[in-house]
């Protein structure tokens, strides 16, 4: 329980803060989507891009986050050795993919449908090149327990993104105002300037790192960089694969859907901006991801560390599946994030929601192969899913729309989770306790069905306050199946004073 209690600690700093960040985030969705029409097809534009930089994050870091929290682990090896290492060959790899692609802005932006704005396409990919490299002295907070300025810097990143979005977005526009020479005739931004600031934050952001990135003085060992290597590229394709089941949809719904480009994008965006409510459990499954993956590696060599694991699973689940219930209960209200235009495709919400908590079942149980070295299992559960996906995308959209890349993502998670959980068994077997996590996963489709009517046929304020009942009575079985308010950590002895008291 004192493991779980750290675990639970680091993840509510980390949680807290995405928490935080992605409240602030989601500032950004409103104002883009009240700034850009869904019938202009702007925030398709920018849920297409964005689904590109999720696929390039993935290959220009290439797995090293976990290949790092392994290595700096692992007996034998120097840890800030291993840190230089890694920062150097994603430094380098960085830069010289920025060279290539500036070469090669022009082909590379007509290829993917923006020939005429090879502008988005050179500056996006700067900025997830900064990105890419960041991720390494971020994962060294981590590493050294830091979450607190590991949440500052990210909530900064936030918080300057949206400063500059109103100021751009609102304020100047507001004030008529054109100091550098952007705005059109209508005092209309182009889409494209919403990369810019992106790029902007990068920058600072790596600035602030500046301490992080005295790692580079520690030099770098060519053997070390070919054993990460060796151990990294499963965890590559893995990754890849496993972006394609989130961004592939996005990248492939312009040229399947049955209707103009224009058109395309508007779909396109709906989806898009109505995915960012269901985000709440891509929120979750980091905020467990950041404390949970050196907790494993850390307690690797302990004695009850599959025992742990599998309780670890157990409150995954729980959490993960009261914030649905959360987000489908208050959905009425939640709405008003994005603009009425978008409205039409909230119906996605709780099937995306689904889809990522088996996503985040799916990455708990991914640590049998990594702990084991087996991490090309990874690859194919992945590719596996990502295929799945693909083939559901390219027969659906033409006919269902978006509502055919929610449906496939969720197959797709589907069969990734199942196959991971049935082979792990065979290599590293551990007891989950299914029957609890069943248990959870039967409540909450029982309350998921009234909620839905209830979302429908009742008044906001009526639905709002019948789905809190229902809320709160799920707290309520949690707390006391398995959950006692003294096992929770920093207010849990006020209540077991509570307790010995009575």
């Amino acid at each position: 329980m004192a493991n779980l209690k750290s675990l639970a600690k680091d993840t509510a700093i980390y949680g807290l803060s995405s928490i935080v960040a992605r409240f602030i985030n989601y500032l950004l969705v409103p104002i883009q989507t009240a700034r850009f029409a869904a019938s202009g097809g702007e925030y398709g534009v920018i849920t297409n891009v964005y689904a590109y930089v999720s696929i390039l994050i993935i290959l220009l870091t290439f797995g090293m986050e976990t290949t790092f929290f392994r290595f700096m682990n692992r007996e034998g090896e120097q840890p800030q050795r291993i840190y230089s290492t890694t920062l150097r060959m994603l430094a380098t790899t960085s830069l010289l993919s920025i060279v290539v692609v500036l070469l090669l802005l022009q082909p590379i932006a007509a290829a993917i449908g923006y020939g005429d704005h090879p502008e988005y396409v050179g500056v996006m990919y700067v900025t997830v090149a900064i990105d890419a490299f960041t991720a390494i002295p971020f994962a060294y907070l981590r590493y050294q327990h830091r979450p607190v300025k590991f949440a500052m810097l990210k909530i900064i990143n936030i918080l300057l993104n949206i400063t500059l979005n109103v100021l751009y977005l609102i304020v100047l526009p507001k004030l008529q105002w054109d100091p550098f020479g952007i705005y059109d005739e209508q005092f209309t931004l182009q889409v494209g300037y919403v990369f810019y600031i992106n790029l902007i934050c990068t920058l600072a952001t790596l600035l602030m790192l500046w301490r992080e990135l005295r790692g580079f003085r520690f030099g770098f060992d060519a053997q070390a960089c070919r054993r990460m290597l060796s151990y990294t590229w499963p965890l590559l394709v893995m990754g890849v694969a496993g972006q394609l089941n989130q961004a592939a949809s996005q990248i492939l719904f312009p040229y399947l859907y049955d209707g103009s480009v224009e058109e395309a994008r508007t779909q396109l965006g709906i989806y898009g901006a109505c995915i960012k409510i269901a985000m709440i459990m891509v929120m979750i499954t980091q905020a467990f991801r950041f404390a949970y993956e050196p907790f494993v590696f850390g307690k690797s060599k302990d004695k009850d560390n599959r025992e742990t694991y599998a309780q670890a699973m157990k409150y995954y689940v729980i959490f993960t599946l009261l914030a649905f219930l959360c987000v489908v209960g208050y959905l009425d209200v939640l709405k008003f994030i994005i603009g009425r235009s978008y409205w039409e495709g909230l119906r996605v919400v709780p099937i995306v929601m689904a889809a990522e908590i088996m996503f985040g079942v799916f990455f708990n149980l991914s640590f049998w192969y990594k702990l084991t070295d087996r991490t090309i299992w990874g690859a194919y559960f992945s590719g596996i899913g990502a295929l799945v996906l693909i083939v559901l995308d390219v027969l659906l959209i033409p006919r269902f729309s978006y509502m055919a890349c929610a449906w496939a993502g969720f197959v797709a998670y589907a069969v990734s989770m199942l196959l991971s959980y049935f082979i792990g068994q065979h290599y590293y077997k551990i007891d989950y306790p299914l029957r609890d996590i069943g248990f959870y996963v039967g409540l909450t489709m029982v309350f998921f069905v009234p909620m839905t009517i209830i979302n429908r046929d009742l008044p906001v304020w009526a639905a709002v306050g019948l789905n809190t009942l229902i809320i709160v009575f799920f707290v309520a079985v949690v707390v006391r199946r398995d959950m006692p308010l003294s096992s929770l950590p920093v207010v849990g002895r006020y209540f077991g004073s509570v307790q010995k008291a009575s």
